[in-house]
């Protein structure tokens, strides 16, 4: 990820202007991690490939996250910083997890599926680009926008991954592609879990405007 993909928020946070059609948005892209979970879920066990696994958790968390963003789409700003602080947290969880996983799966063995990754990692790019493009308009915003964002373009960038270690594992008869794959997704969610943090922190800091909720 770029270290230029930050943007500090000191400025008032712009507004929604198509709330409507950001909820319309967030159910298709709910509905379509949920399913391409199942997908991953499967074809990483069938596959044996720690990557698609990793990413078939990644679109289990967005669904849930979607969810949530949901959830508290007309809440005032200091919840949804809240949910926004909450998902940051459970990006880095993921993040040590795969790191820890990765670690574990040196002393395991085996060698992935590769023709299974890639058609696998084809299908789930397809979906992340479709639903990063639904979000582009929403890119800039408060925390909890900004968490989508980057979620939906984490998960591009990393199904990108998978289809090269799929191609890795496929020319080298190894699996230490799919582990670096890994390990550079669980780098992402730990790097963008930090990102939203500090601003999801910044806004519950800042005083609310008068008459708002808490």
């Amino acid at each position: 990820m770029s270290a230029h993909c930050h943007h500090d928020h000191h400025a008032a946070i712009p507004p929604v202007h198509d709330m409507a059609r950001y909820r319309r948005v967030l159910w298709a892209a709910l509905l379509v991690n949920a399913a391409m979970f199942l997908v991953e879920i499967g074809a990483g066990l069938a596959s044996g490939s720690l990557s698609l696994l990793a990413d078939a958790i990644d679109f289990a968390g967005d669904a849930l996250n979607y969810g949530v963003s949901l959830a508290v789409l007309a809440a005032a700003l200091a919840w949804r910083a809240r949910a926004a602080a909450l998902k940051a947290a459970c990006m880095i969880g993921f993040g040590v997890y795969l790191l820890g996983h990765a670690l574990w799966s040196l002393w395991r063995g085996g060698v992935p599926d590769a023709p299974l990754m890639g058609g696998v990692a084809l299908l789930a790019l397809a979906a992340n680009l479709a639903v990063a493009w639904m979000l582009y308009a929403f890119r800039e915003g408060d925390a909890n926008m900004r968490s989508v964002w980057l979620c939906s373009r984490n998960d591009a960038i990393g199904n990108l991954a998978v289809l090269a270690a799929a191609l890795g594992v496929f020319g080298t008869g190894s699996a230490w592609p799919d582990l670096a794959v890994a390990a550079i997704m669980a780098g992402l969610a730990l790097q963008g879990g930090w990102l939203v943090l500090r601003q999801a922190r910044r806004e519950m800091q800042a005083p609310a405007p008068s008459g708002a909720a808490h």
